[in-house]
């Protein structure tokens, strides 16, 4: 077994003895030794061809070490030629490091060209200590540094399991057999390697113990086991289904409801199981329905693999199709939209807006000629475009509109919150009847009502595209809603501090997470009550307004295109949609947030901290209510 030594050294035990890869040669000497001989080096004197461009390298002894990397603390020099810059970049890089340490060494390499591949590969996750092998590397740059330095825009980063099957090809497939190598030479299996690809092949520039912060809870064997697990289940899901249209499936932690924006990529079991209950397992399906979109009701959105959140994308997309378009052809539409964002994975996160149909919009018939005519003739096209207006029209109706009937449900919302708030409830019944309540009541309206927003804002774009108004008469427009954001800023000027916190104390920055505190439990942490700027007070609002000629020219294509608005209506309704997406959130939230701090508080009575509540799921409090356990038993 090797021991590691300075970073020089470990390089020079491996030089001429790897299966895999190559180490290039070096001269090495201690800054005492450079001080000692004047800075003339007779090792420096040596006839080495490379010596005509080298880079000068640290070798501190406080880097690689097993409690610590140092890793970019210390400077190299690229690209040295001549033995005046080679003096002079010795120099530099004894300065960066510590002057007394006179057993610190500098050591010279022959200057890399022409590379192909550079980067670092880790033999364990650096994040948690799992079981991959990471590699994040650059194929475009052709320098060494470009994943080091961070200044490259071309990264890649591939995971891969230590026990996986797959066979990787090519530089990957030699790197990993130098990683395992390594792993035997030193008998650790968590290091830090830095490397490059030229056209004689891999080279080995750096290897160093992984310094791990977190450790895997899972031994190997298990994780291996879990991994499995995933892989069978998503080759379940992705297979085709008697009730699905499509053939395939992708999951994603952005697509539809974002689950890596509300819930984050590494939820909390209790975030996650309450995200799950109100929205992603049904309530999101019924507001779809509801609103005139094919029934998913019986399918969730929402995926967790082994604790990770991610959404089906074939069920998003199933749930976009107008539930009386012909099968056949939404069965195309749904493989297009698949293969589309496979195409263009850097849309996961736009899916609305650049992979589906899901609305009428005034620019909808030129958007529709996107469609291949390959897969998509003008009767299917037309087809599409009808059923989109009829849904959209029965959804911002001026009159009868959906959205409408949605936000008139959040007032029950609100004389319920204040029933249970009064109630002689027990603790887990208050939580159980908050929940049922906060679904029916609060978040399937707000499903609906952030439909809405959605076509709102997609109509309003939409006239812009059609040169019916321009970009800043969009913007002005825009200024002119009322967000909670925008209220909350007002308020907290205006109103006392007690005041402020009786309308907004139930927010919290994590609105699912448990361990993120409430407005009104750490006040001080979210506000500076001393810095109240009343200046802002008296500023106006931006107006918004449209002369008579643009007004008519607006007019004529809502007529053109059917929609069952007149122009101060449709303006009515988007601004009202978008304020009504936005009021919705801020009143169910405070039946979440309630939740969560009554948790916390039933926690606290029988000894457990927010932490220890945090690993529960919330289907086992409902269990609670529908038996006769008890709290302390279940968290056993």
């Amino acid at each position: 077994m090797l021991k590691f030594g300075t970073k020089a050294e470990t390089l020079s035990m491996l030089e001429g003895c790897l299966r895999q890869g190559r180490v290039l040669p070096q001269i090495c000497f201690t800054v005492g030794e450079w001080h000692s001989a004047g800075r003339t080096l007779d090792v420096l004197r040596q006839n080495h061809d490379w010596l005509k461009s080298i880079i000068v390298r640290s070798s501190a002894l406080s880097e690689d070490t097993s409690s610590s990397s140092m890793a970019g603390c210390y400077k190299s020099v690229s690209n040295v030629k001549g033995p005046k810059q080679r003096r002079e970049a010795i120099e530099v890089v004894i300065s960066s490091m510590d002057k007394a340490q006179l057993g610190n060494q500098v050591f010279l390499q022959p200057m890399l060209e022409k590379v192909e591949v550079s980067g670092v590969a880790f033999s364990r996750d650096p994040n948690n200590g799992g079981h991959y092998y990471v590699i994040n590397y650059d194929e475009v740059s052709g320098v060494t540094s470009a994943v080091q330095s961070g200044l490259s825009n071309d990264l890649a980063v591939r995971y891969h399991a230590k026990k996986s099957s797959v066979k990787l090809k090519g530089w990957q497939h030699d790197l990993l057999l130098l990683l395992q190598e390594l792993e035997e030479l030193f008998d650790n299996d968590a290091l830090d390697v830095e490397f490059a690809v030229d056209n004689n092949g891999l080279i080995l520039l750096q290897v160093r113990p992984l310094i791990l912060k977190t450790i895997a809870s899972l031994a190997e064997d298990e994780h291996d086991a879990e991994l499995n697990e995933i892989e069978n289940k998503i080759c379940s899901l992705t297979k085709p289904h008697p009730y699905l249209l499509g053939g395939r499936s992708v999951f994603g932690i952005m697509p539809d409801w974002n689950p890596a924006e509300m819930i984050g990529v590494r939820p909390r079991p209790l975030a996650l199981s309450l995200y799950m209950e109100l929205i992603t397992d049904n309530i999101w399906a019924y507001q779809r329905n509801n609103y005139g979109y094919r029934n998913l009701r019986s399918f969730p959105l929402l995926i967790s693999f082994a604790g990770l959140p991610y959404i089906d994308v074939r069920v998003s997309f199933n749930s976009f199709i107008p539930k009386n378009l012909d099968e056949k052809l939404a069965y195309r539409l749904v493989d297009f939209y698949i293969d589309r964002l496979c195409n263009n994975p850097n849309l996961h996160d736009k899916v609305e807006f650049d992979i589906v149909y899901s609305c009428y919009t005034l620019d909808l018939p030129e958007r529709l000629s996107q469609l291949p005519e390959s897969n998509f003739s003008s009767a299917d096209k037309k087809q599409l475009l009808l059923s989109l207006r009829n849904l959209t029209n029965n959804i911002i109706h001026d009159k009868q509109g959906l959205w409408k009937k949605d936000l008139a449900k959040l007032d029950e919302l609100k004389f319920r919150q204040m029933t249970i708030a009064t109630s002689n409830l027990s603790k887990i019944e208050r939580i159980f009847w908050l929940l049922e309540d906060c679904k029916r009541y609060g978040t399937l309206p707000f499903a609906g009502l952030a439909r809405a927003g959605f076509i709102a804002v997609q109509m309003l774009k939409s006239l812009v595209r059609c040169s019916l108004l321009s970009d800043r008469e969009y913007e002005c427009f825009m200024s002119t809603i009322e967000t909670i954001s925008s209220c909350l800023s007002r308020d907290f000027i205006k109103l006392s501090k007690k005041r402020f916190l009786e309308k907004y104390g139930h927010l919290r920055p994590g609105a699912y997470d448990i361990l993120s505190p409430r407005y009104d439990e750490n006040p001080e942490r979210y506000f500076d009550w001393k810095q109240k700027n009343y200046a802002l007070l008296a500023s106006s609002c931006s107006e918004f307004a449209l002369n008579i000629s643009a007004l008519n020219r607006i007019d004529k294509f809502l007529n053109k295109h059917e929609i069952t608005h007149d122009v101060v209506s449709l303006f009515n309704f988007i601004k009202g949609a978008i304020e009504g997406r936005e009021y919705a959130k801020f009143i169910f939230t405070k039946s979440l947030s309630e939740i969560l701090r009554i948790l916390r508080m039933l926690g606290e009575e029988h000894g457990y901290s927010a932490e220890d509540i945090s690993f529960i799921e919330i289907n086992n409090i409902k269990q609670l209510y529908a038996s006769s356990g008890n709290f302390v038993n279940m968290m056993q």
